[in-house]
């Protein structure tokens, strides 16, 4: 027997709560695959693919094209059929385990009971794949026709199909055991019942508005019974925020995607972290010149970026408080034994701050590769969430903007940030004479819950340093 597996937006990644409909990749009566992408979403930090876990005919999309859903809404509907058996007992096949990379589909704990048919499964049915172990018991899957309410009609009539024809001696329609146990719990007879599924398959929300029709003494409106395979049409978009309307001469944008993640985030930080910045010009030309004999020597090139981030992880290793995090609950600091380094990134879609897994146990060149393709994931907004969360220090190059200094907002929940600004030609001393220099501004900000400004001068004194004279570098290798 065919079922309706209701597939929900599932939880895309870290603090994530809701994501925008940015393309449907499918149309109500196509048939997907097992871990098929059915939908693209953008949510506050990147632009996902969602695949459904779930083999069949799609009955039903929930949401226009650039509608915001929260995590946990209907995304679509899917008839899926039964897969071969030899009983009428079966478990549920195990999942895919890949609604997302690193967020799978979870193994369905119950044991669920098939019914058999008494006619065959035409159209979804016949085509229809086995359901994936993420699959939801059939009670999670909303009945794809619109229930109203009227007075006068029969308590036994239940999305309009008269259920007091008398008792049938043979199987109930009922796959979900939770199904049967509310029916069970609350004295109902589901053999009075006609569901609102395919072929009659009752749902808990048939369950649920038979208890409510007896109780208040209100009951369904006859309405057509679905089908599996034909194509139903989809429930209406939630409806939009309330927006105050724009005054002449106003543009109003709203606040979400990811300009709304970063306004949050960036409020949070002023709000919770009592932070400082300090900064000190450095004369970065020998720096310049070590990343000249670098690339001139053969191999991969390796950038200006990945040389700043390797000196970073050394200063973090001497000045371990600022890889570090504070939780105010239990008023404690968490300090971290690996850097994971977030780097500022522009995109068209906004800033992006992707993060490099152990950059402490990597080289020039492997530092190098990784900015690569984060930046151009960041670019093409095929960053996972797995790549935009977890860092504990960011580097942040804002000289890229043709701008000297700053004092930007730290990345919360981290406690520290380096800014680097623009390397411009200026007059500095050298050696005691007056020469043209490569000089770039320094700065860090840091929470000064972490640690006082003794350690943070001393931070960035040994960056400037290693800017300065990069053999200090040695001492780390």
């Amino acid at each position: 027997m065919a079922q309706v597996l209701e597939f929900k937006l599932p939880d895309l990644g870290e603090g994530l709560t809701e994501a925008e409909i940015v393309r449907w990749l499918v149309e109500v009566g196509d048939v997907v695959a097992i871990d098929q992408p059915v939908v693209e979403v953008e949510t506050a930090k990147a632009m996902v693919e969602v695949p459904c876990p779930y083999g069949g005919v799609v009955t039903a999309r929930f949401g226009e094209e650039g509608t915001e859903l929260p995590v946990g809404a209907p995304l679509i509907t899917v008839a899926v059929g039964e897969r071969p058996a030899s009983g009428a007992d079966d478990t549920a096949s195990e999942g895919s385990g890949n609604v997302l990379v690193g967020y799978g589909t979870s193994e369905a704990p119950a044991r669920r009971r098939r019914v058999r048919q008494e006619r065959p499964v035409t159209g979804a049915s016949a085509t229809a794949g086995p359901t994936g172990a993420g699959a939801a018991p059939a009670q999670a899957a909303g009945p794809a026709a619109a229930v109203t309410t009227q007075a006068g009609e029969p308590p036994a009539v239940v999305n309009g199909q008269a259920g007091g024809h008398g008792v049938d001696d043979g199987p109930v329609p009922v796959i979900s055991p939770l199904v049967r146990r509310l029916a069970r719990q609350n004295g109902l007879d589901l053999r009075e019942l006609t569901g609102s599924g395919p072929d009659g398959l009752i749902l808990r929300a048939d369950v649920e508005y038979a208890l409510r029709a007896s109780a208040q003494g209100a009951t369904a409106a006859p309405v057509a019974e679905p089908h599996p395979g034909v194509p139903q049409a989809a429930s209406p978009a939630p409806a939009p925020r309330s927006s105050a309307p724009a005054a002449p001469g106003e543009i109003r944008t709203p606040l979400k995607g990811i300009r709304g993640a970063v306004a949050d985030k960036l409020a949070r930080s002023r709000r919770e972290i009592p932070d400082a910045t300090c900064w000190v010009d450095a004369d970065a030309t020998e720096l310049m010149r070590a990343r000249t004999a670098m690339n001139g020597a053969g191999g991969p090139k390796v950038s200006l970026l990945a040389l700043l981030a390797r000196i970073c992880t050394a200063a973090l290793t001497r000045f371990p408080e600022l890889n570090s995090t504070v939780d105010a609950e239990a008023r404690e600091i968490v300090r971290f034994d690996h850097v994971h380094l977030g780097f500022a990134a522009q995109t068209d879609r906004g800033l992006v701050v992707p993060v490099v897994r152990d950059a402490h146990a990597r080289d020039a060149e492997s530092l190098t590769a990784e900015f690569a393709r984060l930046t151009e994931a960041g670019r093409t907004g095929t960053l996972t969430p797995g790549e935009l969360t977890g860092g504990t220090f960011t580097l942040n190059n804002y000289g890229v903007f043709g701008v000297d200094g700053s004092t930007p907002i730290i990345n919360h929940p981290e406690a520290a940030m380096l800014g680097v600004g623009r390397i411009v030609p200026k007059p500095w001393v050298h050696e005691g004479e007056l020469a043209v220099r490569q000089v770039v501004q320094l700065s860090l900000t840091f929470d000064h819950r972490v640690c006082d400004g003794g350690v943070a001068g001393g931070f960035l004194r040994y960056v400037a340093d290693c800017v300065e004279q990069p053999a200090v570098l040695l001492r780390t290798l």
